[in-house]
Formats: structure tokens, sequence, C-alpha cells
């Protein structure tokens, strides 16, 4: 992979294994579930002809614990699923947040609730990637909407994992999973790849959760010498739980910290569209496609639009996004789910602006003509 490769016709899924395998992943567990499938089935026929490592559990509880395992021993660790699995995975989530494994996390949105819509699209579950497991906790999630991007933030996705010491969680959807684009593999030069920070003292004196000045302390590699202790519970610096309340504090606030400092470092998005727009779109994944097609429709004057485009769902670039609805007559909101982001946009937006959602329940991507109807609707 020293040099740019040639165009390949790709799915969506297959995007997401080359790019795993570019970024280091060497231990993928899981459990089959459409629409993720091929992600699974990918890994199982290239990671063990490389010394990688694919196991199938029995379950998706299994998968994220035998994905925190693997990470704790220094191996870069990936599981795939769907809605149903990827519930099935937050108390783990939490595990890995609580203990600060580094972990990716690839949820190929299907719709619900319960088994739902295992053949179909959605986009039902970005609360649940921001909120789904307990307590007061930070997360980074992606969200891509084409092939090269799912590509290249599958790459990203682990580099913040490692630099952050925590899970990350790459949010596809059906429709992107499943459809081909072209994609270019980039040579080495062109890319950044990221590995955990790591100690360098003494094994005797290491504290594996030292309160440092970055708020991310190194992590050693079980079988590297360093001994330490890993929990869930809250616990002080060197691993074990306390009950201390200030220790307990400080644990917490530092979790959450560690993230919430780097937001500015972490955020992405894309804005398109007019200088001066009468009315701003925010949608992402699929849903964005559909949107660039209504801005197309619309040219420059039938209303003015542009489209925000969130490509870090959490944390969600809110300055940036108040920034572009402030000189804006209306806000539309697409999303394959019942308004999950638009109470978001409410939030940020405190009804200085009108808000019309533009959603779709039922599987199928959202029409351009809607989009663009409501755009008019909401001026």
């Amino acid at each position: 992979m020293t040099n740019a490769k040639k165009p390949v016709f790709i799915q969506g899924n297959h995007a997401c294994v080359l790019g795993a395998l570019r970024a280091g992943c060497r231990f993928f567990a899981g459990y089959p579930i459409t629409p993720s499938s091929e992600i699974a089935e990918g890994l199982a026929e290239v990671l063990p002809k490389i010394g990688g490592r694919f196991i199938q559990m029995e379950d998706e509880i299994a998968a994220m614990g035998a994905i925190i395992g693997a990470s704790l021993t220094g191996f870069k660790v990936l599981t795939a699923t769907s809605g149903p699995g990827f519930s099935l995975k937050q108390e783990n989530i939490g595990y890995a947040i609580m203990a600060e494994v580094p972990c990716v996390i690839v949820n190929v949105q299907r719709g619900g609730p319960s088994t739902g819509l295992p053949t179909q699209s959605s986009q039902s579950d970005v609360l649940q990637a921001r909120w789904g497991t307990h307590g007061d906790h930070e997360i980074i999630a992606l969200v891509p909407s084409t092939i090269p991007e799912i590509y290249s933030m599958t790459i990203r996705a682990f580099n913040l994992a490692e630099r952050y010491r925590t899970p990350v969680i790459l949010l596809l959807d059906e429709i992107i999973g499943h459809m081909r684009e072209v994609l270019v593999e980039p040579s080495d030069n062109d890319i950044q790849i990221e590995n955990r920070p790591v100690p360098d003292c003494d094994p005797a004196a290491y504290l594996p959760y030292e309160q440092v000045p970055s708020d991310i302390p190194p992590m050693a590699a079980f079988g590297s010498g360093y001994r330490y202790h890993v929990t869930g519970l809250c616990h002080d610096e060197t691993g074990f739980p306390t009950n201390d309340p200030q220790k307990i504090d400080r644990c917490m606030r530092r979790l959450n910290r560690k993230i919430s400092r780097y937001a500015d470092d972490i955020v992405d998005y894309r804005i398109e569209g007019n200088d001066r727009p009468d009315v701003l779109i925010m949608a992402y994944g699929s849903s964005a496609r559909s949107a660039k097609q209504a801005l197309r429709m619309a040219g420059d004057t039938d209303p003015r639009m542009a489209l925000f485009q969130p490509l870090t769902i959490w944390p969600f670039p809110e300055k940036a996004f108040q920034e572009a609805a402030s000189p804006v007559r209306g806000v539309v909101v697409v999303e394959a789910n019942n308004g999950q982001m638009k109470r978001e946009m409410e939030r940020l937006l405190d009804t200085t602006v009108p808000i019309r959602l533009v959603s779709s329940l039922n599987g199928e991507p959202i029409v351009p003509g809607e989009i663009l109807k409501a755009a008019r609707e909401v001026m």
C-alpha cells in the first residue's frame, strides 16, 4: 500500500473493511447481522492471512467484550453490527469508556425498534450512539455519506480511538453500506495513522489512570511488563475501585473532559451551496445525498439554499451550526428517523428561526423534491 491504487467500484461495507485494515486493525469480533455482515465476511477472509484474528462470538454482548480484551493486549480492534446488536453492546461500550479502552464500533443502521426493518435503511440510532450507555459520558461518533468517506472515516475512527483512549462509533446506514461507488485508496504520504500513547516509565511506577496534563494517560499493553487493574467501577489512578468522593469526582470529570476539551479538534463538518442562503438544510449520512440533489434542483434563487452536513455527529459542531443558521429565514432538518437531531437543532437555535422536519420511517430514501418543498414552505 505504498502507492495509490487504481480506482475500484466497491460496496460501502467493503470500503469499511479496507479502511480498517489500512488503519492497522488486526482483531475483529462480531456476530452476523444485516445490513453489516459484509464487514465481518471481509475481515474473516483477510485477517488470518496477515497475522490478525477473527472470531465470531455467540452474541453481540460477547463480541463487544472480546474486542475490549483484545485492545487491552495492544491490538487495534473493530466490531460491526446494526441497531438491535448495537443495543446489546451498550453496557460494554460503557465499560470501555470507564476503562479507557480504544475500540471502533460500526453500526450500519436499519429501522426499528425490535428487529424492525432488517434489509432497509434508517438513521434511528443517532441518539442511541450518544446516550445508549448509562451514566454521564462523552462519545465520538462519525457519519459518512459516500463510499470514499466511509474509507477515510474508518481510518479516522481508529485514529481518534487511539488518540483519546475511547470507543469511537462509525454510523453508517443500509443505503451507503450497500451502495457502490468508486474508491481510490490514497498513498501512505496522504494518510495519517496514529497509535495509542504508551508509557516509558519504570513498570513499578506506572499509574494506568494518572491525572496527566493532557487528561489522556499512556496505555500499556497487557503482557508488556506493566501490570495494572481494569474495572468498570469508578477507580483511582491505580485502576482499583474507590469510594472516595474526591477520587470519584476527579475520575469522572477527566473522562468527560478528555473529549470535551478537544472538541474543536474532533468535530468535522461541511457547508456547501449558496453563500447567502435563505434556508439552511441540515442533513447527514445518506440523507445528505438527497439534500445535495435538492440544492442542485433549487439553483441560485428558488430559494437560496445551503447544506450543513455534520461529519462528526458527536460531538456535534454546535458553534459552526449556530453561525451558519444565524442569517437564514428557516432551517430544514432531513433525517431518516422521527426527528432525533431536529430536537438538537431546536435546542441549539432556541426557536430563533423556524425549523421544518423532512423525515422517513419506511426504509426508503428521502426524495429531494420533498426537501425542496419544505425549504420553500419554511421561509
